[in-house]
């Protein structure tokens, strides 16, 4: 044996039992054998998951199960969403020959005639049944009553034929329509067993960026179309146009789920399943912007049909502009928020014998305050309205002139106006 070969044995013996000692030493206490497993534990995970490996599966658990909660969702809404088929009778139009020289004298007929022309124009040879258009609902009640939205089913001449989840076709009976909101409900025949309604949930609860489904027949042809996305906006006011006109639709819910022509009048549901908003109307030219009444809204008009067979809603009686600071500045007033009580072209400020009139409520009056609420573009009066029933007494702070004054107000059943 060489001299190097014995310096590096014994070398080696000596590091060997130093660190043999060393490691004895320290396992005879429990907190470091534990620590000590640990750690090999910790390296044998992170050399697991290194990016040269592929990650555990356990890893996309959080994706699959907001999977398979939309799945839930969508599964428990489903049997409730129905698609609404608007038939008219229109006239056949056709082209018709007639003689434009049938009045003439007979010399004149001959001469024209002799000339070989032919003249058409429109004639109707009858009327035919057509489909004119088409919708979403869904069933809120055992015995068939569907909400919708009030354009889906505003034509009176029409009739309307709801296509159930089974692939059955109901004829439907429109029970009544919103005077104020896009609103109607309908009704359809039950079996004997009657119908899986949906379930309402809380619009109140609902959060920016949470998760919203829409379902629908969307595009008139595709039902129960289901789009995912999230709540975008919440309180917001625009103007809806349509082929009866532009409608101001108040407090809606802004979502990027797609909303499509034929989506109208279907659910916006949570992940819980639930209807939170009924859909109705999208944004021309934007990328997945659509609106959807909140369902709270909707659940007063469903309870006043089972109990009157009408939806009744409140009403003051004033015609008004909502104070934002822009309209503020632009016309000179000296709050940037409320209700300004001003006529227009449709008629005065303040309705002849509503209950505004009754109260004392006067043109150029800003109403600040419903209930202590205030009335501001996030609470607009219109909505504020809507949150009472007929027969409620309100009070109501009003800015008049240089003085603040508070007036009680007994809401009434909105006339037709």
């Amino acid at each position: 044996m060489s001299k190097r070969l014995l310096t590096i044995i014994i070398a080696s013996a000596l590091v060997g039992g130093f660190f043999g000692s060393l490691i004895s030493a320290q396992l005879a206490d429990a907190n470091i054998i534990d620590d000590f497993l640990n750690l090999f534990t910790k390296l044998r995970v992170e050399q697991q998951v290194s990016p040269s490996t592929p990650e555990p599966v356990e890893l996309y658990k959080p994706a699959l199960d907001y999977e398979e909660a939309v799945i839930r969702a969508v599964e428990r809404a489903e049997p409730s969403v129905v698609s609404i088929v608007v038939t008219k009778d229109l006239p056949i139009i056709e082209r018709c020959s007639y003689d434009p020289f049938g009045d003439l004298p007979p010399g004149f007929q001959d001469f024209f005639g002799s000339r070989g022309f032919e003249f058409f124009q429109p004639c109707e040879r009858g009327t035919e049944r057509r489909e004119v258009g088409g919708g979403t609902g869904f069933i809120v009640s055992v015995d068939g009553m569907i909400l919708t939205n009030k354009h889906v089913v505003a034509d009176a001449g029409a009739e309307y034929t709801v296509l159930t989840n089974d692939g059955k076709k109901h004829d439907a009976e429109v029970l009544a329509r919103d005077p104020v909101q896009d609103l109607a409900i309908i009704k359809i025949d039950p079996p004997a067993d009657g119908f899986i309604p949906a379930v309402l949930g809380d619009s109140d609860a609902i959060k920016l960026g949470q998760t919203a489904i829409a379902i629908g027949n969307s595009l008139g042809e595709l039902r129960n179309t289901v789009s995912v996305g999230v709540i975008s906006g919440l309180a917001r006011t625009i103007t809806a146009s349509g082929q009866r006109g532009a409608e101001t639709l108040q407090g809606v819910v802004q979502t990027d789920a797609a909303i499509n022509p034929g989506n109208s009048g279907g659910p916006l549901l949570n992940l819980k399943g639930e209807v939170i908003g009924v859909n109705t109307a999208l944004a021309v030219g934007a990328q997945n912007i659509g609106f959807a009444i909140p369902i709270n809204q909707a659940k007063r008009d469903i309870d006043s049909v089972e109990r009157t067979g009408s939806i009744k809603v409140p009403y003051l009686g004033v015609r008004y502009f909502t104070i934002t600071p822009e309209f503020a500045e632009e016309q000179n007033v000296t709050f940037d928020y409320g209700a300004l009580i001003r006529g227009g072209d449709d008629g005065p400020g303040v309705i002849p014998d509503s209950p505004a009139s009754r109260a004392g409520l006067m043109a150029e009056d800003i109403i600040l305050e419903i209930q202590n609420v205030r009335v501001n573009k996030d609470n607009p009066l219109g909505l504020l309205i809507q949150k009472y029933n007929i027969g409620d007494t309100i009070l109501i702070k009003v800015r008049r002139g240089g003085e603040i004054v508070t007036l009680s107000v007994t809401l009434e059943e909105r006339p037709d106006l």
